[in-house]
């Protein structure tokens, strides 16, 4: 299929596989677990495949006598992808990078170091046993510039290059004007840290997520937000960031989580709303 081509409409109870990478695990619960619900209700065949372990996330308070985080996480992976209805859980066995600049970067088995090929190869191995129609990563610079998502960014697409099956690719992001406006609209009801820019460099220098510009669908996931709000619960070992997310009121939550964003290259610019399987 050429890149940029759109998959013909679903029906008459055609199904698609749909194959999500993420850096970590949790990214998928805070990222794309409202389309990945979606499509599984919709019957799809929904799978996710893990870059790292999340080796240099949150350690619990929990943590059993000879369990590590690595452990924790995939069984809270696991956990997150039966609230989802996902199929299969993947791992690509690479070490968690952590953020820009640390030291972790150039660690042995880092996903940072790792051989784009080879990791492309694995990737592609997954794709084509699960004969995949779609294959979702992140955009150019990973949503915020983490290392292991700016990866994944390359990953994808030289795996779906590398794959027999050929897959659509999509790239998640976050509409960077939508988090203004609606920062502006916390800040405007007292409601928002006024020090935090939505616009402020992050991890890498670059802004947040993409221009709505650049962004060529807006998914309707509002409809899952309860399997959402499900997954990231799964993942409670990372208190920081999924209590932040978790502590939303009802409102500021659907807000936040009830839409999410693709950009796809080759695609005429101008951001529709609509789903993976609609022109």
């Amino acid at each position: 299929m050429p890149r940029g081509a759109a998959l013909a409409p679903v029906h008459d109870g055609a199904v698609a596989t749909i194959v999500y990478v993420h850096a970590h695990p949790d990214d998928e619960a805070s990222q794309t677990s409202g389309s990945m619900a979606r499509a599984a209700a919709e019957g799809h065949r929904v799978v996710v495949v893990f870059a790292t372990n999340g080796d240099h996330g949150e350690a619990p308070d929990d943590l059993a006598e000879g369990e590590r985080v690595v452990d924790r996480r995939r069984r809270e992976a696991q956990a997150a992808a039966g609230v989802l209805g996902l199929s299969r859980v993947a791992w690509l066995g690479y070490a968690d990078s952590g953020m820009s600049g640390w030291e972790q970067n150039h660690h042995p088995g880092s996903f940072h170091l790792a051989d784009l090929e080879e990791a492309a190869g694995r990737l592609a191995q997954i794709l084509d046993e699960e004969g995949a129609d779609v294959v979702v990563g992140y955009d150019w610079h990973g949503g915020y510039g983490h290392p292991d998502h700016v990866k994944v960014h390359h990953l994808v697409h030289r795996g779906a290059e590398l794959a027999a099956s050929r897959p659509r690719v999509l790239e998640s992001t976050m509409n960077r004007d939508l988090v203004r406006r609606m920062f502006e609209a916390a800040k405007a009801a007292g409601m928002a840290d006024v020090s935090w820019d939505p616009d402020a460099p992050m991890d890498d220098g670059n802004p947040l997520g993409m221009p709505e510009e650049e962004i060529h669908l807006q998914v309707d996931v509002s409809a899952h937000l309860h399997q959402r709000r499900s997954a990231l619960r799964a993942h409670a070992s990372q208190a920081t960031d999924i209590g932040a997310f978790l502590g939303m009121p009802d409102d500021v939550f659907e807000m936040f989580f009830g839409a999410e964003h693709y950009i796809e290259r080759g695609r005429e610019p101008g951001m529709r709303r609509g789903w993976f399987f609609e022109d």
